[in-house]
């Protein structure tokens, strides 16, 4: 299996490369890390960042990369964080990552958990499982032989502490999908579906610019209801008319009788389905700064703004 296929439908070069460069020395070939001193501090940590509905591509990256190299994956939901057990929780999962290495630890929607600690309103509690949290983040630092991949998700990492932020020192944005990896994306959750031999998966892709990864998945599910429709109301056809003919009701359909998917089935559920994500809004502009400004390959300049009173 190559990882790079697995993988293909990142837009992003830079973002494809970084991820499959940083885990390949990392949990494949850990040991020429003490060739080069720096990396052990900087290198096996990672925020992919993007827009609301890029969690599914965002997850499909991370499980690809977990079942290529062979690696457990631990994914720490930040729910955990309210449940009063959160500082035990870190400790069992940073214990359990660095045992069974090689690991990667997935923590999703890493700012719901690790945000601005400006808040005075904050519980003193949450402060500790943040300090908890980052020390045992700085503790595989270390252990120079430690094949420990840390990668954070979230569509809001402008929410982040700087103390975060500097723990997370490689920042890939994976943003919206183009047509072509729109595709992609909808072979991978259409593969196990049946579908027409007039359905053109491009074209599908081609008539929902502006998706995310999520809105695709949305697409599909409509879609796939319409042929569950068909059979019920065929289903109650044929109900009422046994009834009117005091004929016992015939039997309930199999699923073998459902019909393969048709792009007018697309064709509906795009009229149903809108994009979940607008290129003008107010966290996408932000999201979109803060990536020029702190992300990979951003200009590093800040941008004016011009208020008008």
């Amino acid at each position: 299996m190559d990882l790079s296929c697995e993988l293909e439908f990142v837009s992003s070069e830079n973002t494809k490369h970084a991820l499959i460069a940083t885990s390949y020395l990392h949990l494949k070939h850990n040991e020429q890390v003490k060739y080069i001193k720096e990396l052990p501090a900087v290198n096996p940590r990672i925020l992919l960042s993007g827009p609301a509905g890029s969690e599914i591509y965002q997850e499909i990256l991370v499980k690809a990369l977990a079942h290529f190299y062979g690696a457990k994956l631990l994914i720490f939901d930040s729910e955990a964080s309210w449940s009063g057990e959160g500082e035990k929780c870190i400790k069992a999962v940073f214990s359990l990552a660095s045992k069974s290495a090689p690991s990667i630890i997935f923590v999703d929607e890493v700012d719901s958990m690790l945000g601005r600690r400006e808040n005075p309103e904050e519980h003193q509690a949450m402060r500790r499982l943040k300090n908890e949290f980052m020390l045992n983040w700085d503790g595989l630092r270390t252990k120079d032989t430690e094949r420990v991949l840390v990668l954070a998700a979230t569509n809001r990492p402008f929410d982040l502490d700087e103390a975060v932020i500097r723990r997370l020192p490689r920042r890939l944005m994976v943003n919206l999908p183009d047509a072509p990896n729109r595709a992609k994306i909808l072979k991978v959750i259409l593969a196990k579906e049946d579908l027409a031999q007039d359905v053109d998966l491009e074209s599908v892709a081609s008539m929902t610019d502006g998706y995310s990864g999520s809105d695709l998945k949305n697409l599909c599910a409509t879609a796939a209801y319409r042929p569950i429709r068909d059979i019920l109301e065929k289903e109650k056809k044929e109900q009422a008319a046994a009834s009117a003919d005091g004929r016992p009701p015939p039997a309930l359909s199999s699923s073998a009788e459902l019909r393969p998917l048709n792009m007018d089935d697309f064709r509906y559920s795009h009229q149903q389905v809108c994009a979940s994500v607008s290129s003008e809004s107010t966290n996408m502009t932000e999201l979109l700064q803060w990536n020029d400004l702190y992300g990979e390959g951003g200009s590093r300049k800040k941008q004016s703004f011009s208020y008008i009173m």
